[in-house]
């Protein structure tokens, strides 16, 4: 009877032992494809110090059609990226819905992803939102490339898409 019973107790532990395993195992997993899509992230997106948009409120762009500068106290972080906002409100609406207020590209310029497939960076008081998605673009020494874009927004979007799929592969 002891035999079975430490038969028992032995086979229980390795039940147990397995399953402790493979739990292990799954949250190691899922951990480094968390901390793997936060990286990437973080190595693609235009970010001054972790922040995106140089500050600027996300939400701002699609509920005041304006560029407004977030408040550093006033923060959140998806995915590894971080947003400022300009009050609490536009920050709620964040976080019910990060994808919906992010900017495409990872907030590099979207005509220089759709001409050229390259990350240049952006002055984030020139944007433009299509399909309910923003767009960001260069603007300095007389070259503001929203201009260009609207001459052939399609087709330059279309691209920029393709593009920027390729790099963050």
């Amino acid at each position: 009877m002891k035999s079975k019973i430490h038969e028992h107790k032995k086979n229980s532990f390795k039940l147990v032992s397995k399953k402790q395993i493979l739990y292990l195992f799954v949250i190691f997993i899922s951990l480094t494809t968390v901390a793997q899509t936060e990286n990437s992230r973080l190595t693609h997106f235009n970010l001054e110090h972790k922040v995106a948009l140089q500050g600027y409120d996300p939400v701002a762009y699609f509920k005041q059609g304006k560029a407004v500068k977030g408040k550093k106290e006033l923060t959140a972080t998806y995915e590894g990226v971080t947003y400022n906002f300009s009050m609490p409100v536009n920050r709620e609406y964040f976080l019910k819905n990060p994808s919906r207020y992010e900017p495409q590209f990872g907030g590099w310029c979207a005509y220089a992803m759709g001409d050229s497939g390259e990350k240049v960076e952006i002055n984030p008081q020139t944007f433009k939102i299509v399909d309910e998605k923003l767009y960001l673009f260069y603007n300095a020494y007389f070259n503001n490339t929203l201009k260009s874009w609207n001459k052939d927004q399609v087709n330059l979007k279309s691209k920029a898409e393709s593009n920027w799929k390729k790099t963050i592969k």
